[in-house]
């Protein structure tokens, strides 16, 4: 069994040793970074390999995994005008979290704690939830009033025991947070433990095999938490370094007119959130984050890569939905605020790639 890596404070370098139960920097209490840096193989090596994310396995922190549900490797569709989508709904429990949650369940195994809990809007919930089960970990996980019914039964299906907050997202996260911190509690969370992030990578991999051995000019993703598009930016660091691409594609980061902090901080030039910002229901809630933790990491990341951020009103969403039903694809609201974002030129002729993040019938169209 390959060891496990450390991981560290990105903030303040603070280290926690390998096989630990601690969630976050013991120092500022701030997510962790893992102290890997692997080498991607070419192309012409994946040949044959498993069809899943493990096929990228000299870049994953973990080997061998027993609790597979064969993740990964979804299709790539053409949508026009240069931009395609990548089906990430197509998942077994039917969105993008599958690629990080895998992860975190295989490290679980690993560490054998006594529980395994999430707390999540929804998708990363179930996703814990299914791949718990998978691995016969006992699992619970924090919801938010409001979360979809459907999403809840899902959980609930998984065998997971769900802890529903009568408060709003960020009450249900510092909820969970607080239960964490109890001896022998693995708090599987899809925003501080940095695993999750090296499940989403797989991601831009995929891109760049499908491709060909290249990635598209943009690569634009949905951000509340940010794990979509700091996963992207470790494989795009991933990929360059080794010399398998030879420019770094822009990130475009979406956020919902209706909540967009990071967005207000970038427009305010500043390296992390520069106060509260207005806001609104949304029905992205998926994305509605109102204080990233990973905030510094995220700006940081667009910046590098040249790109920048994109809003998105709830009118853009619901017709954006609409029009990828009309076409086949069946998306929740969430899921579509970066075709909402791209889909009339706001790329100019870049050649882009958006993610479909959510199955439809997790929430249902909205009406409009």
């Amino acid at each position: 069994m390959t060891p496990l890596p450390d991981c560290y404070c990105p903030y303040d370098g603070t280290r926690v040793r390998a096989g630990s139960l601690d969630w976050c920097c013991p120092s500022c209490r701030g997510p962790l970074d893992l102290d890997f840096a692997p080498t991607p193989a070419p192309c012409t090596s994946l040949v044959g390999r498993v069809n899943s994310l493990w096929r990228y396995a000299e870049c994953l922190p973990l080997s061998a995994p027993s609790v597979s549900l064969g993740e990964g490797r979804t299709p790539l569709v053409e949508l026009g005008d240069g931009i395609s989508a990548k089906l990430d709904f197509l998942m077994p429990t039917l969105s993008f979290k599958d690629r990080g949650a895998v992860l975190l369940a295989e490290l679980a195994l690993r560490l054998r704690p006594r529980q395994v809990l999430a707390d999540s809007s929804g998708n990363a919930g179930t996703a814990i939830a299914a791949y718990c089960a998978r691995a016969a970990l006992p699992c619970t996980v924090y919801v938010p009033a409001g979360t979809s019914a459907k999403k809840l039964e899902q959980i609930r299906a998984h065998g997971a025991r769900l802890h529903i907050v009568d408060r709003d997202r960020e009450a249900t996260a510092r909820a969970a947070r607080e239960a964490a911190d109890e001896e022998g509690v693995f708090y599987a969370s899809h925003v501080f433990n940095p695993y999750f992030l090296h499940g989403t990578k797989t991601y831009v991999h995929e891109l760049w095999e499908d491709l060909g051995g290249r990635l598209p000019d943009v690569i634009v993703v949905p951000v509340g938490n940010g794990t979509l598009l700091l996963g992207a930016w470790l494989a795009v660091a991933e990929l360059h370094t080794a010399g398998l691409i030879g420019r770094r594609p822009a990130l475009y980061a979406v956020q919902s007119a209706a909540v967009a902090p990071l967005a207000h901080a970038w427009t305010e030039g500043a390296d992390d959130l520069a106060g509260r910002t207005p806001m609104a229901p949304t029905l992205a809630e998926g994305i509605a984050i109102p204080h990233p933790p990973r905030a510094r990491q995220i700006l940081r990341a667009v910046k590098e890569s040249g790109g920048g951020f994109l809003t998105v009103t709830e009118d853009q969403i619901r017709d954006a939905q609409g029009d990828l039903a009309s076409r086949g694809l069946y998306v929740e609201s969430t899921g579509v605020a970066c075709w909402a974002a791209v889909r009339e030129g706001a790329l100019g002729d870049r050649t882009a790639v958006v993610p479909l993040c959510g199955a439809g019938v997790k929430s249902g169209v909205a009406d409009g």
